[in-house]
């Protein structure tokens, strides 16, 4: 520890950012896109930042923001330097930093260290999920749902109610402003209107439907009339192979740790590769 250099990081630091972010990621798995220039800045260049440099490379980083409530944070450890008091320093920091404000902790690449040191500290984990990888070598078969007939999305009012049936009795749900919910995705430029779809049911009426964003299953969801007959492995296989056919090697998605859809895409070919989680420390 007292070969350490302690200092505030920047935007001029950024490869260094993606340096470590990798490492960890290359240890512990993950969400991929943290290695990306928008989620690196979102995540560990906030108001408040401190990294530890040694020999010139940083080894570890945290930042903090607290213009709103509960106040934020991200904290990474090169794995080369964990076990040496790093992270929990890190840690001590971001809840000074917090200022007596509750403090959410976001990790985008979840380990079992990090995880004992958040529980020791007296965090909470309110959320995990699973990141999973396809390789588009394999692809699954799914025998057709009777009655259902599927197609692309239209970025309308059909496709916000399908959603929104779709995970309304999600637990923890909260309902977006449809104009809201679909803006995003028309901006978003890597979403692939061409290869989401919807799936109706004999009459019409739309039953499930899937989005596509670059080479990433979003969302996927069915309406609870029609769980249990196919519909999301089928949207999913279709995607899946629309993919493979747009010449996309390998295909993502996330999802919850207690989401049982989990099982259903291993079952279609999908492998854990990674989790990532967030963590509330409650101020009494």
């Amino acid at each position: 520890m007292d070969v350490l250099t302690w200092k505030e990081f920047g935007e001029e630091h950024l490869t260094a950012l993606t340096d470590l972010a990798e490492a960890c990621l290359a240890v512990d798995g993950g969400l991929p896109l943290f290695t990306g220039s928008a989620l690196l800045r979102a995540r560990l260049l906030q108001a408040r930042t401190l990294g530890a440099w040694y020999d010139g490379g940083l080894i570890a980083a945290v930042s903090v923001g607290t213009d709103r409530q509960p106040a934020t944070s991200t904290g990474l450890v090169h794995p080369a330097w964990r076990g040496q008091g790093v992270g929990s320093r890190l840690l001590s920091w971001a809840d000074e930093q917090a200022g007596g404000a509750d403090l959410l902790s976001t990790t985008e690449s979840w380990s079992p260290g990090a995880d004992a040191l958040f529980t020791a500290r007296g965090f909470e984990r309110t959320f995990t999920e699973w990141v999973l990888r396809h390789e588009l070598t394999a692809l699954p078969e799914v025998t057709h749902p009777d009655g259902v007939a599927t197609g692309p999305v239209t970025l309308d009012s059909e496709l916000f109610a399908t959603y929104r049936a779709s995970f309304a009795d999600r637990p923890g749900f909260v309902e977006p402003v449809a104009e809201e919910w679909l803006d995003e995705l028309r901006e978003d430029d890597a979403y692939r209107p061409d290869l989401s779809l919807i799936a109706r049911g004999p009459d019409g009426t739309a039953v499930g439907f899937l989005n596509v964003i670059d080479n990433w299953i979003d969302q996927v969801g069915v309406v609870p009339a029609w769980r249990g007959r196919r519909v999301g492995a089928h949207l999913v296989a279709i995607a899946l192979r629309s993919l493979a056919a747009d010449g996309t090697r390998e295909a993502w998605l996330c999802v919850n740790d207690d989401n049982p859809a989990a099982a259903l895409y291993r079952r279609l070919g999908f492998h854990d590769a990674g989790r990532r989680a967030r963590y509330l420390h409650r101020r009494a």
